[in-house]
């Protein structure tokens, strides 16, 4: 609980983290990333540097644009 009320003053710390996942060739993501496990930010992950990097934006959902029937 103490957890929580510092989040919601000073914001995510990021300290718990996934291990590095790097998704199959399938996958559109490109690139390995760990997820924040108390916030749910995604990171980039380098791992020569074996440490996070930017956080990861989300792209914004498109606009659909409504189609009119004739």
């Amino acid at each position: 609980m103490l957890a929580s009320i510092i989040n919601a003053l000073f914001g995510c710390s990021h300290k718990r983290t996934t291990f590095p996942i790097t998704p199959n060739r399938r996958s559109t993501r490109k690139g390995t990333y760990v997820v924040c496990l108390d916030c749910g930010q995604e990171f980039d992950y380098n791992w020569k540097e074996m440490r996070m990097t930017e956080p990861i934006m989300k792209p914004a959902p498109s606009a659909s644009v409504p189609v009119a029937n004739h």
